[in-house]
């Protein structure tokens, strides 16, 4: 999947509605959902699996028209909607790429999703576009600049996007603030809410030799609007230290899962996708961890109102170091 911006920025037309047309925005339920993948198109057609939501890459539905919308339609019409973005690059130091943004605006209006989010990283620089998420150093020059992208991008969807947390694999020196405060001052400035990378906290707390949980204590898991599980794969790094590498490839580790259910305590259920993007399985393998993610959210129902959340920990904020 390329994150090159659309080449075009013409608006396919919107969905007719009819008296039995889903809702705008259908919002959606504390279930489990899976990522669309086309492979899966017709037995989805064919079966109306019972699924949650599902959610889709919007770069890969930045065209005018074809099949790929055509089986879209279809798919909304019976299942509420989430769409994810990978290629904004909203930590990218160069100015946001408008004609990508219109091209995104036109699918959020074409499909009226529930929720539209998006990565704290950078995957262009220069005109040169990276099938990657990068890292960002967390001081007040990025902050300033992620609000202020953000900020656009909120003003051109006309609605508030999620922002997920990272897999990273380095840090930066330069870095005066914890990822949490971080993405905790993001949110303030803001007003966008939080896509809760379970598997991810997992991966950076691993690689960088921190507790999970006390990573997933520092993140601002209130303002966290939908979650991602995902497996991930295990390697050694240089100096033969156990490495974790986010590859979407496996079932989601026992680890992550644990690590899931801490979330719950703190955010209470809330929607919850099953990523898979490499080595896809069956639809019924898929649907299968689906179903497991329902239950350990049926786990946390029954309890009243949310969990308290984890005590603030000591930021690593240090006013002194930054370059304004």
């Amino acid at each position: 999947m390329s994150h090159r911006a659309a080449s075009t920025t013409a608006c396919v037309p919107p969905i007719t509605l009819t008296d039995h047309s889903p809702p705008d925005r259908w919002p959606l339920p504390h279930r489990a959902g899976l990522g669309l993948k086309p492979e899966h198109f017709t037995h989805i057609h064919e079966h109306q699996p019972d699924v949650g939501f599902f959610e889709v890459h919007a770069e890969n539905y930045l065209v005018a028209g074809g099949p790929l919308l055509q089986h879209l339609t279809r798919i909304r019409e019976s299942y509420p909607l989430s769409i994810h973005g990978v290629g904004l690059s909203i930590g990218g130091e160069d100015p946001l790429d408008t004609t990508h943004l219109d091209a995104v605006a036109c699918l959020l209006e074409r499909f009226q999703p529930a929720v539209f989010s998006e990565h704290l990283a950078w995957s262009s620089h220069g005109g040169v576009f990276f099938n990657d998420l990068l890292p960002l150093p967390y001081n007040l020059p990025t902050l300033q600049r992620v609000c202020e992208h953000i900020d656009q991008v909120q003003s051109r969807l006309g609605r508030a996007l999620l922002l997920e947390n990272p897999s990273t694999y380095v840090e930066f020196i330069s870095s005066t603030w914890s990822e949490g405060d971080f993405l905790r001052e993001v949110i303030h400035r803001t007003g966008c809410g939080l896509l809760l990378d379970v598997n991810n906290v997992y991966v950076s707390s691993v690689n960088h030799g921190r507790d999970p949980r006390r990573s997933l204590c520092e993140l601002p898991c209130h303002a966290a609007g939908e979650i991602h599980l995902a497996g991930f794969a295990e390697d050694l790094d240089a100096a033969g230290d156990r490495l974790l590498i986010d590859t979407h490839g496996t079932p989601v580790a026992e680890a992550v899962w644990a690590l899931y259910d801490a979330a719950l305590a703190i955010t209470g259920p809330l929607p919850t996708l099953i990523e898979r993007d490499n080595d896809l399985p069956s639809f019924e393998v898929l649907r299968q961890e689906a179903r497991l993610a329902d239950m350990h959210l049926s786990a946390i129902a029954p309890a009243t109102g949310r969990a308290k959340p984890c005590p603030r920990t000591k930021t690593r904020y240090a006013a002194a170091q930054e370059v304004a």
